[in-house]
């Protein structure tokens, strides 16, 4: 009687839509709840934004073959983008998510304004199995609660995958993982934007000409900063501080350069850097914001009691999971990187900032609820490293495990690029940033700046990351207020 019900994905973006298309493939009942409007939701925020990760990597395999094929009630029409062109997030959602969403096959199964609010356990009497219930747990129903326009809905399920990302939770701005004191009152004012914003697009009027704080270390930092960095050479009035936790370091700053084996990443690095050399970004070191204060400007106070004042600051300093509507089921989670546990060593960043990480599927990311699973994005917590072809094989994984195909579920296979450098910073952004090769890829402890070794020889001979002189922060006139 359980498996009459569907199995419940979380979320409509690639790698939600993914896991309903693997669904399918294998004759599961699937339903898809997406809490926005449209596919892809998520990623339309930040649709001007260019991934670093060409098409290859960026289209799962059971969703192109559910575009791809013709049947007695639909003739495929779509046609797949280029493999070696870069897509934009727009790019993502218009030119593959859509078509998929809108599939005959797959369409039906969505329900769209859908925001989960709780996922718990129920028997098929109706009868309740919270999270202290041992008893008859495994047999159980997934209930699942969603908030729509019209009120609460409650659906059963026989299993349940969250691919809901971390879009909406992003890091505060403030210190140690807290908000900084008047943190909310400055974002409900205006002064702190989304974490991607469009400063050469939609947003530039609102950017141009002022003076403007990125924090943060990551692919969404140098996403905003190179494009602040070309509005200041067309409107030098414009100010741009790059705020940064630590000391500045040239790997953890900009990357691999022309050693990463995707070229757009490592491009990425390299132009951040000329903006910063030419002086159109200034650096500023060892930013631990502790207050906020919001009036006609935003008033940026730090622990060793300089301040700032600014028009805007841009909270690019990462995302985490929100897991409370999961309170009600017992998950075996890592502590500090809040993954599934057996994944969270895999990934985290304060040893892996490399991203190199071992192909993983159902086993690593099973939980002691059984038939439930975190995938995706949010799967990695709070570790920048996650590539979409990771995701799409984790869920390949899972469905074939649901499936009942064991053989095929544990049999896990995944390559992904190297970054071309033992340690980078520039490894988090919202495609993601860049798990390094295969599951052998290895780690020395002799390695430089005490993390894994590049996966390739060339790129280990060549990279000299713990070497090569730091840039100089450049010296601007702020100090104590008064």
């Amino acid at each position: 009687m359980k498996n009459s019900y569907p199995v419940v994905v979380i979320g409509a973006g690639p790698i939600g839509l993914a896991a309903a298309a693997h669904l399918l493939e294998r004759n599961l009942d699937v339903r898809v709840l997406e809490a926005g409007a449209s596919a892809g939701a998520a990623m339309q925020a930040w649709g001007h934004i260019k991934l670093f990760s060409t098409w290859r990597y960026n289209i799962d395999a059971a969703s192109r073959r559910l575009l791809e094929t013709t049947t007695d009630t639909y003739t495929a029409t779509w046609e797949a983008p280029r493999e070696t062109k870069l897509p934009a997030g727009a790019d993502m959602v218009n030119e593959y998510l859509a078509p998929l969403s809108e599939h005959p096959e797959l369409a039906p199964r969505i329900s769209y304004g859908h925001r989960v609010t709780n996922v718990t356990r129920v028997r098929e009497d109706g009868g309740g199995v919270d999270k202290t219930r041992t008893g008859g747990r495994k047999e159980s129903l997934f209930l699942v609660r969603t908030q729509t326009e019209t009120g609460v809905e409650d659906i059963l399920a026989r299993a349940v995958i969250d691919a809901s990302g971390t879009w909406n939770s992003p890091n505060p701005v403030g210190r140690s993982g807290i908000e900084a004191i008047g943190e909310a009152a400055a974002r409900d004012a205006g002064f702190i934007t989304t974490p991607l914003p469009d400063p050469l697009g939609a947003d530039f009027d609102g950017f141009a000409g002022k003076t403007v704080l990125v924090l943060g270390a990551g692919h969404s930092a140098a996403n905003t900063l190179i494009s602040l960095g070309k509005l200041h050479q067309k409107h030098p009035e414009t100010t741009i501080y790059w705020g940064l936790r630590g000391v500045a370091n040239p790997v953890r700053l900009y990357g691999g350069g022309a050693l990463d084996e995707l070229p757009a990443r490592g491009q990425l690095g390299t132009s951040l850097r000329k903006f910063v050399e030419n002086g159109d970004i200034a650096i500023l070191e060892n930013v631990s914001v502790t207050a906020l204060e919001a009036d006609d400007r935003l008033t940026v106070k730090l622990a060793d009691e300089r301040t700032l004042d600014v028009d805007l600051l841009v909270p690019a300093t990462g995302f985490r999971p929100d897991l409370r509507m999961l309170s009600e089921l017992r998950l075996d989670m890592d502590l500090m990187v809040e993954a599934p546990r057996e994944l969270g060593p895999l990934i985290d960043p304060e040893f892996h900032s490399c991203g190199t990480v071992k192909a993983h599927g159902e086993r690593a990311l099973s939980h002691p609820e059984t038939d439930f699973y975190i995938v995706g994005m949010k799967s990695y917590g709070r570790a920048p490293t996650f590539l979409m072809a990771t995701g799409y094989e984790q869920v390949r994984s899972i469905v074939a495990a649901l499936a009942g195909d064991r053989a095929a579920a544990d049999s896990v296979e995944l390559e992904l690029p190297a970054t071309g450098v033992c340690s980078s910073d520039l490894g988090g952004s919202c495609d993601a940033p860049a798990p390094a090769a295969s599951a052998d890829a290895g780690a020395s402890a002799d390695s430089c700046c005490s993390a894994p070794e590049p996966a390739s020889e060339t790129a280990a001979a060549s990279s000299s990351c713990c070497s090569t002189p730091a840039p100089q922060p450049v010296t601007i006139g702020f100090g104590p207020r008064g």
